[in-house]
């Protein structure tokens, strides 16, 4: 049975979601199989947030349907969500193990407290993204890299299979952005899918597998090289310059 073959891990089919009079998804329509590394690509305002929402159940579409492992139903253990890093408060006083513990609760019911297997398995997440020399530490002290590793790490102590990360490379230095989507292929190798909502194309030419191009509906899928077009960028954004480098050539698209 070849890829083509395989069931698809999430099929979405004309996904449409709005928000009061405002549409903020349209026809969306897509199928993403298991261990794949997939941008969600689009501006500010084209539904990225919202598509992820939909994915998670967190939102519901007023028409379509999307079917995750087969199943219009949720199996949120197997689903991992790390939210854009401004919708968290860093202030609360809590610890790097604290937050991957977090990812147990879902197991542990409302009423049990974490076991020492749920800490080895916290502990082991947190050797995946590489900060289990920071565990003891006050969440709020980490670098903006550390602590986006630190919701990975929480949705990996979750032991989910499909990865949901909301702008994760937004305002990270270089050195910071290498460390995550190094840490990104790792996952991926261990037959994790993951789908990054992003806006740097460059990084997405570089480094991803696929692209999903939003812009409130589905531009296009594919592998960078095949969507970054100046024809579907220029249907995908709307606004600003931006140029890409891909393989020798130049691509031009609005941002």
């Amino acid at each position: 049975m070849g890829p083509g073959d395989m069931e698809p891990i999430i099929a979405g089919r004309d996904l449409r979601k709005s928000w009061g009079s405002t549409l903020v998804l349209e026809h969306a329509d897509f199928l993403l199989h298991a261990g794949e590394k997939v941008a969600l690509v689009g501006p500010n305002g084209s539904g990225k947030s919202t598509l992820l929402r939909v994915i998670l159940g967190l939102h519901r579409p007023w028409r379509g349907e999307i079917r995750l492992f087969g199943s219009t139903e949720r199996p949120r253990r197997r689903l991992g969500y790390t939210p854009q890093s401004e919708q968290v408060d860093w202030s609360f006083p809590v610890t790097v193990l604290d937050v991957v513990l977090m990812g147990r609760y879902g197991r542990l019911g409302l009423v049990r407290r974490p076991t020492a297997a749920d800490r080895e398995i916290a502990m082991g997440a947190l050797e995946s993204v590489r900060l289990t020399d920071l565990a003891a530490r006050r969440i709020g002290e980490l670098s903006g890299g550390q602590q986006r590793r630190a919701l990975v790490a929480r949705a990996l102590a979750q032991e989910a299979d499909l990865l949901l990360l909301d702008e994760p490379l937004s305002g990270l230095d270089a050195t910071a952005q290498h460390d995550l989507l190094a840490l990104f292929e790792r996952l991926r190798h261990k037959g994790k899918t993951l789908i990054v909502a992003t806006h740097d194309l460059s990084c997405v030419a570089a480094d991803f597998d696929h692209a999903i191009l939003l812009n409130r509906r589905v531009v296009a899928f594919g592998r960078p090289k095949e969507v970054f077009t100046e024809e579907l960028l220029n249907a995908t954004f709307e606004r600003h310059l931006l140029l890409v480098r891909l393989e020798g050539r130049t691509y031009v698209g609005h941002g």
